[in-house]
């Protein structure tokens, strides 16, 4: 329910500036160009909305919804108990297949423990399986690193934006 809601939030946050594309063409600026600054650590609802504007910004060519994988601040008390519900969804996703067109968003302002999510996500993954994926990791660059090594052999369309 909450990946449901998840995913209809970030339609909804994808949907409206192409609504008011008109208007915007107007403005000397574009808001592609304007630089994204990561939020406090601890912001859960600063990073949700954070994220959401980087993952819109990176589809590229993808014009399916993204599956996006956010783990809170380490402060939160639950956090264990949901790191390890995203690790369970992560890889029954990745071991049922995604197919081309599709994009992965994996975020937390907690970069180390969602990089080991993705590693773990991906283990095993057989090589090519995933031509035409994009993953997209937002994070610390030295986790980034780690993440690109673990998905690259599935042949993902891999992009990495460092969360600072």
């Amino acid at each position: 329910m909450i990946k449901i809601a998840t995913r209809l939030l970030l339609i909804a946050c994808l949907v409206v500036p192409f609504a008011a594309c008109k208007k915007q063409e107007a403005a000397p600026a574009d808001a592609a160009e304007v630089a994204l600054v990561a939020p406090a650590k601890d912001d859960d609802a600063a990073w949700r909305t954070y994220l959401q504007e980087v993952v819109g910004r990176n589809m590229g060519t993808i014009t399916n919804s993204p599956f996006l994988y956010y783990l809170p601040p380490e402060s939160d008390p639950e956090f264990q108990a949901k790191y390890e519900r995203s690790l369970e969804q992560a890889k029954n996703a990745i071991a049922r297949g995604i197919v081309g067109g599709n994009m992965l968003a994996f975020g937390s302002s907690a970069s180390a423990r969602m990089a080991d999510l993705v590693v773990a996500s991906f283990d095993g993954v057989q090589p090519d399986t995933m031509k035409g994926v994009r993953v997209l990791f937002i994070g610390d660059a030295a986790d980034g690193e780690r993440v690109k090594a673990a998905v690259a052999p599935a042949g993902v369309d891999f992009v990495f934006v460092e969360a600072k």
